[in-house]
């Protein structure tokens, strides 16, 4: 029997709405500038890195491992900044049938707020959750923050 779930977790961020999810939505390979010891790198595998239907390789550590998936752009919607990644293959997929992640960011104040939904299938009930693939990118999503302020203030 599938094993699908959800998860949900958010974070304010102090960068402009729109500067943040420029960032994931048409500029990523600025994460491994900001995220040095997450995100070792990302490549374009197919298309660009702002259309849907690309694919990006993500080298990335995780658990103090080093992992790498490819990741398709499944929907954008620049007016509600939001997006939809799903994996396609690589270290998380081992456990999973299927995993997507949606991203959405808001104007909140004088920042932003972040939120991160990863929907999956587990491929046996034993499988635990992805915990760490959501922390991963609340972490990422903080360390883009700080990388985008800093650059402001230079």
């Amino acid at each position: 029997m599938a094993q699908t779930a959800k998860m949900e977790t958010q974070v304010e961020i102090k960068s402009p709405a729109n500067e943040f999810y420029e960032v994931l939505s048409s500029k990523a390979h600025l994460i491994p500038k900001a995220c040095p010891d997450k995100i070792k790198s990302i490549e374009v595998v197919e298309g660009d890195w702002k259309s849907v239907g690309s694919v990006k390789l993500w080298t990335y550590c995780i658990g103090g491992n080093t992992s790498s998936s490819k990741e398709r752009v499944e929907k954008k919607d620049d007016k509600n900044k939001s997006i939809t990644f799903k994996a396609l293959d690589g270290d998380i997929m081992k456990d999973f049938k299927s995993v997507i992640f949606i991203l959405e960011v808001s104007a909140k104040d004088n920042g932003s707020l972040v939120k991160w939904s990863l929907e999956y299938e587990k491929s046996n009930e034993r499988i635990q959750p992805p915990d760490a693939y959501l922390s991963l990118a609340i972490s990422m999503s903080k360390d883009i923050d700080a990388y985008l302020l800093k650059a402001k203030a230079a």
